[in-house]
Order: C-alpha cells, then sequence, then structure tokens
C-alpha cells in the first residue's frame, strides 16, 4: 500500500524529499523534474543553460516550482555549493556532454564533463550531511563492443572506443571507486549506476539523433538522412528510463545496500528494432517524410541491447510500454507542439499521467 492513493509504491518514499537533479535543463532532466514535482517532490537542480532551440526547458517551463541554479559541474566549487545548498537526500546526476558525434569534435570537455564532472558531483555528496542516495547515469554504451546480439549484463566487460562511450566508462569506474572506499569515508551515501538504452519522447531538440532529426524533417519540409539504417538499438520512452531512476532512488533512500550496484534500464525484446524499423513506425503515425541515405562521419555499433533481467527482478521494474505505444507517444507530444508550442507544459504533464496509470494497470494485471 502506498502512504497516498495516488502515489505508486516507489513513488511514496520520494514524496516530500530534497531532490537534486544535475542537469535538469536537458531532455531527460526536464521528463525527470516534471514527474518529480508531480508527486510532490522539493525539487533543485544545477545544470547549463539548455543548447538547443527550442528546448524542453523553456518550453514546458520546467524550472517553475523548483530552485533551477545554472553552472558548470566542471568546477567543483560550483557543485559543492549548490549541493550544500539545497541539502537534498537524493541527487539523480545526468548532467553530461550526451552526444557521440560531439565527443568526436571535443573530446577533452566530453571527458572533463562526463568523469571529472561525475567525480564532483559524488565529492561533494559524500560531504554533505543528509545525502542519503545518488544515482548516476550512464549509458548502454559503457559495454565493451562485442557485435553481438544478445543483451549485455552488468558484469559484462565496460569499454569504449568513441570518446563519449569512453567518458561514460570512467564515469562507471569513478562511481565503482567512491561506492567501495569513499563513502564510508563521508557520510555513507549509497551509489549506483543507471545504464539506459536509447530513449525517444517529445521534446528533445539535440543534433545527431533520430527522432529529433525525423520531426525536424516533417514540419519543415526537408529530407531526414539516415547514417545507419540496419544499426539495431533498443528503443525506449524517456518515461521508462525515469521511471527505472525513480524506482531506483527509492531503494536506495530505504537504505538496500543490494540497490546501490549496476543496473541496466532496457526495454523487450521486442523493441529492439532498427533504425529504419522505427522511422517507418513514425510515418505510420505521423508523416512521412523524404528519406535520404549516406555515410555518418562517425563509426556506430551495428548491434546494442541490454538484459535488465537484474532490474525486473530484483528491485521490480519493468516498462510497461510496447515499441508501438512508445512511437505513438513520442509522435503524439511533436505532433501537438507543433500544432500549438505554448501547450508543452500541458503535453508533458498529460503524457506523465498516461504513464503512470499503464504502470498502476501493469502492476495490477
Amino acid at each position: 500500500m502506498t502512504t497516498d492513493a495516488r502515489l505508486l509504491d516507489f513513488e511514496a518514499p520520494l514524496k516530500a524529499e530534497r531532490i537534486f537533479v544535475t542537469g535538469h535543463t536537458g531532455f531527460t532532466g526536464g521528463w525527470l523534474v516534471s514527474w518529480l514535482k508531480r508527486i510532490g517532490c522539493d525539487v533543485a537542480g544545477l545544470a547549463l543553460a539548455p543548447n538547443t532551440e527550442p528546448s524542453l526547458f523553456a518550453a514546458a517551463d520546467i524550472a517553475n516550482g523548483m530552485a533551477s541554479d545554472i553552472g558548470d559541474i566542471r568546477d567543483f566549487k560550483t557543485v559543492r555549493t549548490a549541493i550544500e545548498r539545497h541539502r537534498p537526500s537524493v541527487i539523480i546526476h545526468l548532467a553530461a556532454q550526451p552526444l557521440v558525434s560531439k565527443s568526436f569534435d571535443d573530446p577533452l570537455e566530453t571527458f572533463a564533463t562526463n568523469a571529472l564532472g561525475t567525480a564532483h558531483v559524488l565529492e561533494a555528496a559524500r560531504l554533505t550531511p543528509g545525502v542519503k542516495a545518488v544515482v548516476c547515469i550512464t549509458t548502454d554504451k559503457v559495454y565493451r563492443d562485442q557485435d553481438r546480439v544478445w543483451g549485455y549484463r552488468e558484469q559484462d566487460p565496460l569499454g569504449g572506443k568513441d570518446p563519449y562511450s569512453a567518458s561514460k566508462a570512467c564515469a562507471e569506474l569513478v562511481a565503482a571507486s567512491y561506492r567501495a572506499t569513499l563513502t564510508e569515508r563521508g557520510n555513507g551515501v549509497l551509489i549506483a549506476n543507471a545504464r539506459g538504452g536509447n530513449i525517444i519522447g517529445g521534446g528533445d531538440w539535440s543534433a545527431d539523433r533520430i527522432v529529433p532529426d525525423f520531426a525536424r524533417a516533417v514540419t519543415t519540409g526537408l529530407p531526414i538522412n539516415l547514417r545507419n539504417p540496419a544499426a539495431v538499438r533498443p528503443w525506449q520512452h524517456v518515461m521508462a528510463l525515469v521511471h527505472g531512476y525513480l524506482v531506483l532512488a527509492a531503494r536506495l533512500l530505504g537504505g538496500d545496500r543490494v540497490a546501490a550496484d549496476n543496473w541496466n534500464f532496457g526495454p523487450g525484446d521486442e523493441a529492439s528494432r532498427t533504425v529504419g524499423d522505427l522511422v517507418e513506425q513514425l510515418a505510420t503515425v505521423w508523416t512521412r517524410p523524404a528519406i535520404t541515405y549516406a555515410a555518418g562521419s562517425f563509426p556506430e555499433t551495428r548491434f546494442l541491447h541490454l538484459d535488465s533481467t537484474k532490474a525486473r527482478t530484483l528491485i521490480g521494474w519493468a516498462p510497461p510500454l510496447s515499441f508501438a505505444e512508445t512511437v505513438r507517444l513520442t509522435a503524439d507530444w511533436y505532433r501537438e507542439f507543433a500544432a500549438d508550442p505554448a501547450k508543452a507544459a500541458q503535453i508533458t504533464a498529460r503524457q506523465i499521467e498516461q504513464y503512470r496509470e499503464v504502470v498502476r494497470d501493469h502492476v495490477n494485471s
């Protein structure tokens, strides 16, 4: 039973808690903060200003109802000051340089943000009284590429040939070091790494991502260029990952040391589809743009799939949406935003409630 009939079981422990989110101005951060505010959390965040126009942060008025600090996690003083001022019980660390393409253009920024920035967040967390849990968000790309069609498991070796993947593998090692040797020299904060599969959803306008490219093609009438249409990815809605982060945060907050580990959050096998499949599915529920094909400017993995048995078995996380439902929600968001950009916050809130209701039905079925 939950403490509030409207809350899901994993949400109840988080209600009224102080939650600090790094990277709250980004795509995933916007969805996460919107969800946290809806369940009654006291939310604060630290991030760079949005780097796309439009941005979910601005369009959906994410800053409303939270304490929003603009700053760079590469500066330790900035990070520590923000965390000490807000005194959170939970930190969800999303801030990152998240683009593979940009990591080739600026590898030093990528490593500084993703590896050293993670160390800054964890150092401030262990030195700040009252911080009980940190969820560090990494990626499915932390695994050494073995070009295999079955899912990677948490015990598989880390790797990363491109600067983005390597920097995220470094962040995982930083977190493992803090978890194993440093938190006991501080406040005993519990730390977990969450490795997410490829996410889609409304409000992402990043460069070199298939859904934003599709949305731009539809709304401008220009063609979409596919670099690697045969690449297989585990597509899931951004809310499925937010769902996983909250389940994990609630476990850590409750002192569950089993949860202080590495976790895969990926969809079922049916959602592992090619880039071409995703484009075709989007076209069936929205509009088909012209499609061109050209080689990409950087290497990409052919097969990438996560085995999330551990999260499903040990902490009870299971994404309830099918691939088709995920794509439809995504297309609906962009279509409705294109019709009336002023309704971005309403669209986002409604879709969160739809997802929460599906989770509730999934649990009760």
